[in-house]
């Protein structure tokens, strides 16, 4: 799959085109920066094994921008007092993230050749990531702004447009990821049941999915102009190709996902 820029702008423009209706309502804005380790849950491994979820780790940085309805940046004055104003965020946020895959579990640890080849194959996943999600706040966002409480809890739900670009190594053989031989059995003899040329079992390109973002956290209140924030991601993408690898076994029964914890400092605009 190649990378689609028109999706990408169209996607862009959209999210530009909702933070410009809202700012024309007055409501205030906050802009910030988040970064954190990221537990990236792909085919490399063997699910719920420990030391794949330690071993697959990696990094991830964004910028983030918050449309606050509690506030009205053209009088400095709040809005007007609703449920959906003093408890509701809409947070923007374009981020990237890359993480070193590996083999580890019962068969990479092996001693037999494929287990060798297995240990011999790892991966980099990276992806750009630019969407939209709805922040929730069960306490009131004007009286955590008024210092009336130190921590704001909140949950997030939203929808992000991913242009991933995973990188497929090996040092099995000759190192040619062209070379088959080089790589799990199991995986070519699952490709060559069906038709290889229309269903590979490596990517090592350029693509673009969407993906559902889901996440719990919390603000602190550092000072009247400043928050900050840590929480705790879940990305499921709508692609099985966003680590390089997507086996036909069994065994693989779900797309890539990821678990992301951020720290973020936000400041208030207005």
């Amino acid at each position: 799959m190649t990378l689609n820029f028109k999706q990408l702008t169209f996607i862009l423009v959209f999210i530009l085109g909702i933070n410009e209706a809202y700012s024309q309502l007055g409501f205030s804005h906050e802009i910030g920066v988040i970064t954190g380790p990221v537990a990236f849950q792909s085919d490399f491994g063997v699910r719920r094994d420990l030391e794949t979820n330690a071993g697959n780790t990696g990094i991830g940085i964004g910028l983030v921008h918050y449309i606050n309805f509690a506030y009205r940046a053209d009088c400095n004055c709040y809005s007007t007092d609703t449920f959906f104003n003093d408890h509701f965020k809409l947070r923007n946020e374009i981020s990237w993230n890359r993480t070193k895959l590996n083999h580890f579990g019962r068969w990479a640890n092996g001693t037999g050749l494929n287990a060798q080849k297995l240990r011999d194959h790892s991966g980099i996943a990276q992806n750009l990531d630019i969407g939209t999600q709805i922040e929730f706040f069960p306490k009131s966002i004007r009286a955590f702004q008024a210092f009336a409480y130190s921590f704001a809890p909140f949950v997030s739900l939203g929808v992000h447009f991913t242009s991933f670009n995973p990188t497929v190594e090996t040092t099995h053989g000759d190192g040619n990821i062209q070379n088959m031989g080089n790589f799990y059995s199991g995986w070519v003899n699952a490709a060559a049941n069906g038709d290889p040329n229309q269903d590979p079992f490596l990517f090592d390109g350029q693509g673009t999915t969407f993906s559902i973002v889901w996440s719990v956290g919390t603000r602190y209140k550092l000072t009247v102009l400043s928050d900050l924030m840590v929480d705790l991601r879940w990305q499921y993408y709508f692609n099985n190709e966003v680590d390089g690898l997507d086996h036909n076994l069994p065994s693989n029964k779900a797309n890539d996902w990821l678990v992301w914890l951020n720290f973020g400092y936000i400041y208030y605009l207005d």
